[in-house]
């Protein structure tokens, strides 16, 4: 629904997906939807302010203690908030405490500005994210019900199936490709009730020839050793992607002020 609301600052909270990964732009940096929406609102609003305070490899604990007190000081018109799925990724999984993690996330946001998106995350098709499904689900269905009693706007990407396509994920099947975060970012501007620029973001990519036997077990072989090893031994000995990285937009400054560092 287009409404008149003129929003004049953004704060983005989460992980690698409202980081950017993997929309790498030349100079190495990683841009993503959240840049993206950013840009779009500063197009109409001068002076438009932005923050991105997250960072990848982040659980919803992390989130809590490490995003949520900034963003609440703040102050924004806008705070996205998208967090908890690295915790259902994992082997060990408290969804009760994830929970309660995201309910105390939400509790404090919502308050500190006038417009809170949550998300239920995008999900690409394959056989090893059906393992995780119920816990993402559970998840979705937590935030809905926070979304109904705080007054947040929910951007279903979960049931879009444009962003379940395989082709619309980087290589390492973990991360939106720069087309996936380009629709996130329709998607986010359209529930803040602009005008659409992309009424078809839900729409799938036309149908395409299936790769090769010979073509999969390639990737397979490339993801394997360039993704989920890595991924794998982090597990193992309790590290993060994001263990000592700062977020790249850690003031809420006019967006054309800074642009964040290069990777």
């Amino acid at each position: 629904m287009q409404t008149n609301t003129t929003y004049t600052s953004l704060v983005a909270v989460g992980d690698s997906f409202t980081e950017g990964m993997s929309d790498r732009l030349p100079d190495g940096s990683y841009r993503g939807w959240a840049d993206l929406l950013a840009a779009r609102m500063a197009a109409r609003t001068p002076g438009f302010r932005y923050a991105n305070l997250a960072v990848r490899g982040k659980l919803i604990g992390q989130i809590v203690a490490e995003q949520v007190d900034v963003a609440v000081a703040m102050q924004p018109d806008v705070i996205t908030l998208v967090g908890g799925l690295n915790d259902t990724l994992r082997p060990k999984c408290d969804m009760v405490r994830v929970r309660s993690l995201l309910e105390e996330a939400v509790e404090r946001l919502a308050p500190a500005c006038k417009q809170l998106v949550l998300m239920r995350s995008p999900g690409r098709q394959g056989p090893v994210l059906e393992r995780f499904r119920p816990r993402m689900e559970e998840l979705f269905t937590c935030v809905d019900d926070l979304a109904s009693r705080h007054g947040a706007l929910v951007v279903d990407l979960y049931g879009a199936q444009s962003l379940g396509d395989p082709r619309m994920w980087d290589v390492d099947r973990l991360h939106l490709t720069g087309e996936g975060h380009r629709r996130v970012a329709e998607a986010v501007w359209q529930a803040l009730g602009h005008a659409a620029e992309d009424t078809e973001w839900r729409t799938p990519m036309a149908p395409s020839a299936p790769p090769g036997w010979a073509a999969r077990r390639t990737a397979d072989v490339r993801f394997a050793r360039q993704y989920l090893l890595p991924w794998i031994g982090r597990r193992l000995t309790g590290r993060s992607s994001g263990d000592g990285r700062l977020p790249k937009r850690p003031e809420l400054l006019p967006y054309e002020e800074y642009r964040g560092p290069v990777e």
